[in-house]
């Protein structure tokens, strides 16, 4: 493959399994990223910069299901934690690159400025490092910029004269010391900040648009994706059903924590995995509120008629999707929708792959791996795409794994277990781990 020169965007967990994969195949790879580590978001850091993890951040899928088959946790460090800290990752994921030799063929502390694609074998990248800028040109593209570059905002009646910032730039929850704090939002950083605050903070709040549910990290003793693993063989439908009935067993209606009930069905919305909001809700630190309706000054209006004052508003509100090395008339997901194959291939071109732009209801970067290995084939002639490729592209929009509510978050979730099962499809078995991996407590998942 001596003509094929790759173009990796992005050192985080998705970015260096697809670097692997294609130096795997013999081809010649560079990967760019702004920061000066392996690692993406999970690199900590106090200043704003790029979206780094919070001071106390934990993972939200258990480490069982959350690695690469070609490098496990146990080939890492056996003692890791069932649910990993940011610092636990970071290192996983620079062993992970030192382990395949990836340091090479990455040039840390490099801006990619701009992409464009000239025809299907050639793209013009622009970099720019230390202030200055040069262009370098590959056969191939490989998009793993993540899902965090810039936040989205909420927009309300009137102004809030407090502070107000966005979870991208929360680091840890001494600043909030002795503050009266409103969080919006219910996903998993909102209830993370949430709870993180309330440990400081004269008063946190938590403002909910909708019932969101919350999940426990643990069921019978295992982690939660682990017990649920034990199902996946069975339809989305049925899967879903009793997601529902044993959440609702489990901690109860949202009623009885005084939060907004939780109206779609299990999968509509990304679930919320957290064992701690309920309690601190429960133990009076922190306050369900509704969702707001304007504001006056510091005070905030809310829609159920009542109002109070904060000294600092957190808007944990997610990201938008964004790609801001393409010219927006060539390529814009932003408000969705997003038709890729596999959540991957573009029906057009094809020397550009997206990998790890999805979201599932579970970990990233497994799917991320198996994007990869996928991708390293084709470009070295190994596998073909589909010739359907535009009807199936469309069949990502019509058909997804989950029928979610109407907004741009929920563009491009899929199911972990079917997407891995896809994606597997069109792999060698011998691509795959065949043995199950066993996680600190006995229980099994096939990864």
């Amino acid at each position: 493959m001596n003509n094929k020169r790759v173009c990796v965007i992005g050192a985080g967990p998705s970015g260096i399994t697809a670097l692997k994969n294609v130096l795997d195949e013999g081809i010649d790879a560079v990967l760019y990223d702004r920061n000066q580590e392996v690692g993406g978001n999970w690199i900590f850091n106090e200043q704003e910069s790029h979206s780094s993890v919070f001071e106390t951040t934990h993972i939200i899928s258990s480490k069982t299901l959350s690695q690469y088959a070609d490098f496990t946790f146990d080939d890492f460090d056996p003692s890791v934690a069932d649910y990993p800290s940011h610092d636990e990752l970071r290192r996983y994921f620079q062993a992970y690159a030192r382990r395949f030799g990836l340091y090479d063929h990455i040039e840390f502390g490099t801006m990619v400025n701009h992409c464009n694609r000239i025809d299907d074998q050639t793209w013009e990248v622009t970099i720019e490092q230390q202030g200055k800028t040069r262009t370098e040109t590959f056969t191939d593209l490989v998009v793993c910029n993540g899902h965090h570059w810039q936040p989205r905002y909420p927009q309300y009646p009137g102004e809030f004269t407090g502070e107000f910032l966005h979870s991208h730039v929360y680091k840890k929850s001494d600043p909030f010391r002795d503050k009266k704090v409103l969080v919006i939002g219910g996903g998993n950083s909102a209830c993370d900040v949430a709870v993180e605050t309330s440990r400081v903070s004269e008063q946190t709040a938590i403002s909910w648009r909708r019932g969101y549910r919350i999940i426990p990290k643990f069921v019978m003793g295992v982690p939660t994706d682990v017990f649920g693993a034990r199902t996946y063989f069975l339809p989305t439908w049925l899967r879903t059903r009793m997601s529902d009935i044993l959440i609702n067993v489990m901690i109860g209606s949202n009623e009885k924590y005084g939060l907004p009930k939780a109206e779609s069905k299990f999968g509509a919305t990304h679930p919320t995995i957290n064992s701690e909001l309920l309690y601190k809700i429960r133990h009076g630190k922190v306050q369900p509120k509704v969702d707001i309706e304007r504001f006056d000054g510091k005070m905030v209006h809310f829609k159920d008629g009542t109002s109070e004052a904060f000294d600092t508003i957190i808007a944990c509100t997610g990201f938008v999707l964004v790609h801001p090395f393409f010219d927006k008339d060539f390529i814009d997901y932003s408000a969705g929708p997003v038709p890729l194959y596999l959540k991957m291939f573009h029906e057009s071109y094809r020397n550009l792959y997206f990998v790890g732009m999805f979201q599932p209801l579970g970990c990233i970067w497994p799917g991320a791996e198996l994007q990869s290995k996928i991708m390293a084939r084709e470009i070295a002639g190994k596998w073909e795409r589909p010739k359907n490729i535009a009807k199936l592209c469309e069949r990502e929009v019509t058909h997804p794994h989950y029928k979610q509510v109407n907004t741009p978050r929920h563009t491009i979730t899929v199911d972990f277990h079917r997407f891995m099962k896809d994606l597997r499809k069109h792999l060698p078995k011998n691509y795959v781990r065949k043995q199950p991996v066993k996680s600190s407590m006995g229980e099994t998942a096939n990864v």
